[in-house]
């Protein structure tokens, strides 16, 4: 994951999708640059005094560490903690579900930022935004054709087309959801049937990689970084490309898998 923001950091510089909208010259636009931590710092920052005060301040990395360690020591725990699980697993169906009321409406509000910017800064800003889409297109596929079917040939000596074609249910669905979450039970029922993987194994590795490997996410934000600096002409010095990368895997770790 991390090699995969790091080419997508090098790429989103190569294309350079933010330059031409030039946000640093509206007047419109108040923005402070606040000054960059040193990576030492951002982790020992990563560990939280108490998990009350990172949620009530939205430290967000201090939340996933906190919610790793937390989810960690119930697995230990085991049936001694099966009613706190319990809880956990409802109060997430009631969080998700919040979020998608919500999102049903997010389209409206997204509608509404785009007419502003176009009212504001015109069809020139068609062409950076398309040159952003485009840089994360292009990360996304080399992620998925480079990095995962060669690890698909070098661990299991299997043909990337035959892959594609008996892994292709699992596809559909996760293109047409856009949801990790929602893709879990034909995934299993695909890796199971098409590939023989036992249900123990599936059981588990596949539920956890869709909770814990969101490598597109982590990819995404490597070139909104990017694009958002050269947006407002923000210099990225090497110090800041990593702790982008570190951040950007971190973050990922804890994104909820839907759109």
């Amino acid at each position: 994951m991390t090699t995969a923001v790091a080419v997508t950091i090098v790429l989103g510089t190569i294309t350079q999708p933010g330059y031409g909208l030039k946000m640093a010259e509206l007047d419109s636009v108040n923005y402070a640059v606040k000054e960059s931590q040193a990576v030492v710092d951002v982790l020992v920052n990563m560990v939280p005094t108490t998990p009350f005060e990172s949620l009530s301040s939205w430290v967000m990395l201090q939340i996933i560490v906190f919610a790793l360690f937390l989810g960690t020591t119930l697995t230990i725990l085991g049936e001694k903690t099966k009613y706190i699980k319990n809880l956990f697993e409802e109060a997430n169906v009631l969080v998700l579900k919040m979020v998608d009321l919500v999102m049903q409406l997010a389209s409206f509000g997204v509608f509404c930022l785009i007419t502003k910017t176009m009212a504001t800064l015109g069809y020139s800003a068609m062409k950076p935004l398309a040159l952003y889409m485009l840089t994360v297109i292009g990360a996304l596929l080399l992620h998925a054709f480079f990095n995962y079917q060669g690890m698909l040939i070098a661990f299991t000596k299997m043909n990337p087309l035959d892959f594609f074609k008996r892994f292709s249910p699992a596809l559909s669905v996760a293109f047409s959801t856009a949801s990790s979450n929602a893709t879990i039970p034909v995934t299993m029922e695909t890796v199971q049937d098409e590939f023989g993987v036992s249900k123990q194994i599936s059981s588990f590795t596949i539920p956890l990689g869709a909770t814990i490997n969101m490598d597109c996410t982590a990819i995404m934000q490597g070139v909104a970084t990017v694009f958002i600096s050269q947006v407002y002409a923000i210099p990225l010095t090497i110090t800041d490309f990593i702790a982008v990368i570190l951040t950007a895997t971190l973050a990922s770790i804890g994104t909820a898998g839907v759109p």
